[in-house]
C-alpha cells in the first residue's frame, strides 16, 4: 500500500470529506496565479502550506492601475516564508530624506506590537533629515503575542535601519496575517539585504502584491495635481478583504506623494479625511488588530511647499489625497471576501450626523440586508428594522427608502409607484444603491459595503489552515 493510501487510512470519515470538500473546491476554482516576482527567497522554510489558489472577486478592477514614479520613493518585495512557502510576502520601501509621515491606526484595544511601535515613533517631533523606511509582512499579525511582539518589531525595524542607514525610530512596521503566533522575524530579517539590492522605484506593484492575505487583487490609485510651480503626483497602495469595519483606517494603505509638506500639516489632512473614506466602508463589522494608514511626502516635486492651508493648493491637495484615500476604501468593499455586490447606501434627512452614520452602518452591517443584497432579493423591509435597531431618531411616516432611483415604501406604507419585477431587476446588478431619507433634518452620510455571501464563511472557516 503507498504512503498516502497509510496516511488516509488513519483519517475518519468526517476528516476524509472534509479532505475530498477541499480538493474539489480547488478543481472547481484553479484561479490565475500570477507568477512570482524573481526576488530572493529566505532560506528558513516555513512549517505551513503553500498558499491556495484563490477566486478573484468579480467586482476587481480589470488591471492593477499604471502609477506614476514618485521621486524619492524606493519598493521591493520578496518572499520571506512567514506563513506560505514561494509567496512573496515582505514588501520594503526606502523613503529619501526630507520626507514628512502621517499616520492613522486602529483605536481597537488589542492593537497589535507593530501598531503601537508606529503610533509611539509619530508621536515624537519628527526630524526629518535622515530619510524613513516602512517594512510590512503578510501572513502573521504579530498581534496578541506579548512581549515577544515588540521583540519581533525591534529586530525587524533594527535591521532595516542599519541596512538602510536610516534611524530606528523612522523604520514603520506593519504586519498583517493571523492573530496570537509568534512572528518568526527571523525570516523576515533574512532576506532583508536582499531586498535592499532589490529597491526599485518601479516596484509598486510588487509590493502591493506582497502584503496582501485573503486579498483577491492587488490595489492601487493615483492621482496627478497641479501645484505652483509644478505637478504633485499622489500614489497609494493598500491590502484588506475581511475583518473590515470603521474605526481608522479598516486596512493597511501605505500613500505616497512628491508634495512638500510639513509633518503637522500632513497629519491634519489626512486625519480629516478619514471620516469620508477609511471610515466610511464595511464589509462585516469586525476591526482589525492591525489596520493602518501611513502616508510619506518626500518634497521632490518640484512645486512650491503646501504652507497656506487655506489656499487652492492645499485645497488642491486635499482634494487629491481624498479621491486616493476614496478609491482605495471601495476597492477594500469590491474584494470583501466572497463580495458579489458593490452597495452604495445614502442616508439623508437625518437630525445630525451621528445618527446619519448610525443608520447608514446600521444598514451597511445588516447580515440580513446584507444576505437578501446576495440573493438578489428587494427585501426593502430589512432596510427598514436596519433603521429602527440604529438608535437614531427615526419617524415611520416620515421614512423614504429607495433602491438607485425607485422609491420603494415613504410615507409609512410601501410606495403606490411600487414595482416588485423592476425591483427585482434592480438587484441583479453589480453595483447598488440603497438610499433612505429620514426627513428630519439635513445631515447625510454615504457608506459603501457589500454583499454576504456563503464564500464568506467557506474563507473564514479554515483561515489558519
Amino acid at each position: 500500500m503507498a504512503n498516502s493510501d497509510k496516511k488516509n487510512k488513519k483519517l475518519t470519515d468526517a476528516e476524509k470529506v472534509k479532505l475530498l470538500k477541499k480538493k474539489l473546491k480547488k478543481l472547481r476554482n484553479p484561479g490565475e496565479a500570477k507568477p512570482t516576482p524573481q526576488v530572493a527567497e529566505s532560506t528558513a522554510a516555513p512549517v505551513t502550506p503553500t498558499a491556495k489558489a484563490k477566486i478573484i472577486s468579480p467586482l476587481a478592477p480589470v488591471t492593477f492601475p499604471v502609477m506614476p514614479l514618485i521621486e524619492g520613493v524606493e519598493f521591493a518585495a520578496g518572499a520571506a516564508g512567514v506563513k506560505y512557502k514561494g509567496r512573496t510576502d515582505v514588501m520594503l520601501v526606502k523613503l529619501a530624506p526630507g520626507t514628512s509621515i502621517a499616520g492613522a491606526f486602529t483605536k481597537s484595544s488589542t492593537r497589535a506590537a507593530s501598531i503601537l511601535d508606529c503610533q509611539a515613533k509619530l508621536a515624537l517631533k519628527q526630524d526629518t533629515t535622515g530619510g524613513a523606511a516602512i517594512v510590512v509582512n503578510s501572513g502573521n499579525a504579530n498581534a496578541f503575542t506579548g512581549a515577544a511582539g515588540q521583540a519581533s518589531v525591534d529586530a525587524v525595524t533594527g535591521a532595516v535601519a542599519q541596512k538602510l542607514g536610516v534611524p530606528q525610530n523612522r523604520v514603520f512596521s506593519s504586519s498583517t496575517g493571523v492573530i496570537g503566533e509568534p512572528l518568526p522575524h527571523d525570516r523576515i530579517t533574512a532576506i532583508i539585504d536582499q531586498l535592499s539590492g532589490a529597491l526599485s522605484t518601479e516596484g509598486i506593484e510588487d509590493a502591493a502584491e506582497a502584503i496582501m492575505t485573503t486579498d483577491t487583487f492587488p490595489k492601487g490609485s493615483s492621482i496627478e495635481i497641479p501645484g505652483e510651480g509644478g505637478v504633485i503626483q499622489i500614489a497609494g497602495i493598500a491590502k484588506g478583504s475581511g475583518m473590515i469595519a470603521p474605526d481608522m483606517a479598516t486596512m493597511l494603505v501605505y500613500i505616497f506623494t512628491d508634495a512638500k509638506i510639513a509633518p503637522d500639516a500632513l497629519q491634519k489632512i489626512v486625519s480629516r479625511m478619514l471620516d469620508q473614506t477609511f471610515n466610511a466602508i464595511t464589509v462585516d463589522s469586525d476591526t482589525s488588530t492591525s489596520d493602518a494608514l501611513i502616508v510619506a511626502a518626500t518634497g521632490k516635486s518640484k512645486a512650491e511647499a503646501i504652507t497656506d492651508m487655506r489656499g487652492k493648493v492645499a485645497r488642491d491637495f486635499t482634494r487629491g489625497l481624498k479621491v486616493v484615500m476614496q478609491d482605495l476604501a471601495q476597492q477594500v468593499v469590491r474584494d470583501g471576501e466572497g463580495a458579489t455586490k458593490f452597495i452604495e447606501v445614502r442616508v439623508t434627512g437625518a437630525a445630525n450626523k451621528v445618527d446619519a452614520h448610525r443608520v447608514a452602518m446600521a444598514i451597511a452591517n445588516s447580515p440580513l440586508v446584507k444576505t437578501a443584497v446576495a440573493g438578489e432579493d428587494a427585501n426593502w423591509g430589512r432596510v427598514v428594522m436596519a433603521v429602527g435597531k440604529s438608535g437614531a431618531q427615526a419617524d415611520r411616516d416620515l421614512l423614504t427608502i429607495r433602491f438607485g432611483d425607485m422609491v420603494l415604501a415613504e410615507k409609512g406604507w410601501r410606495s403606490p409607484s411600487y414595482d416588485e419585477a423592476k425591483a427585482s431587476a434592480y438587484m441583479k446588478r453589480p453595483e447598488l444603491v440603497i438610499g433612505v431619507d429620514l426627513g428630519l433634518g439635513r445631515s447625510a452620510k454615504t457608506v459603501w459595503t457589500c454583499d454576504l455571501t456563503h464564500r464568506y464563511i467557506d474563507i473564514n472557516a479554515d483561515y489558519r489552515s
